[in-house]
């Protein structure tokens, strides 16, 4: 069942790719601009009793920020992960300003991250803060787990490797294979490093807004502009 499964989903994406080439397509926000990298300090902060409300439990924990109507409705995604026994987190997102199907390794793929408290990481994904423009479609929901610890190291060199290996949706002019290097791979390759708890598997050209709803044990929030 799982491989019919994966099939359909394979046939699926194949279709949309074809469908929506020279338009938008998988995992990008019809935003304009530049993204913006942003560092930060790593000190651990103790945040007010507003800006813990709500956050996972745990030394460590995890996020999936959803633009469910982002990409012609197949959805959108960004990460968020804790930084293990602090109050601080680093979060981000490849937003594709090109709107193009392929970007080779090194191109503009809107990448971006940075890294804040909380309440801040929230304030930011709901305003698209580091990406600027006006967003059609904003991020409008996440969910997130608790965890007892975190690789932050991992996640950090995977999220240096998803900002520089390009974009993907369908056929790769490389390999001539139908694959995928867009924003769920990368929330999925830097959330896995960092191994997070029940995080499902996303395979290739898997479905954003398909993909979101199995992470089950995961809490599921509406995000508002704040």
């Amino acid at each position: 069942m799982k491989g019919r499964v994966r099939a359909l989903r394979w046939a699926v994406v194949a279709a949309a790719a074809a469908a929506l080439v020279g338009t938008a397509t998988g995992c990008r926000p019809m935003d304009t601009g530049a993204a913006t990298p942003s560092g930060g300090t790593r000190t651990p902060v103790s945040p007010s009793a507003s800006e813990a409300a709500g956050q996972p439990a745990g030394p460590g924990g995890a996020c999936v920020f959803v633009k469910p109507d982002g990409a012609q409705k197949f959805g959108h995604t960004g990460w968020g992960f804790r930084v293990t026994g602090t109050d601080r987190w680093e979060y981000g997102a490849v937003e594709n300003p090109s709107n193009a199907l392929y970007t080779p390794p090194g191109g503009d793929i809107g990448a971006w991250h940075a890294q804040g408290s909380y309440a801040r990481m929230l304030s930011d994904m709901s305003r698209d803060a580091h990406y600027p423009g006006t967003s059609s479609h904003p991020y409008s929901r996440y969910r997130c787990t608790g965890s007892s610890a975190g690789d932050v190291a991992a996640a950090r060199v995977m999220i240096r490797t998803v900002e520089s290996r390009g974009f993907l949706v369908g056929v790769d002019p490389a390999t001539g294979e139908l694959g995928s290097r867009d924003c769920l791979d990368a929330t999925y390759d830097v959330l896995k490093a960092y191994r997070a708890r029940h995080l499902t598997p996303a395979y290739r050209t898997e479905i954003p807004n398909v993909w979101v709803e199995t992470l089950v044990l995961w809490t599921d929030e509406k995000l508002t502009p704040r």
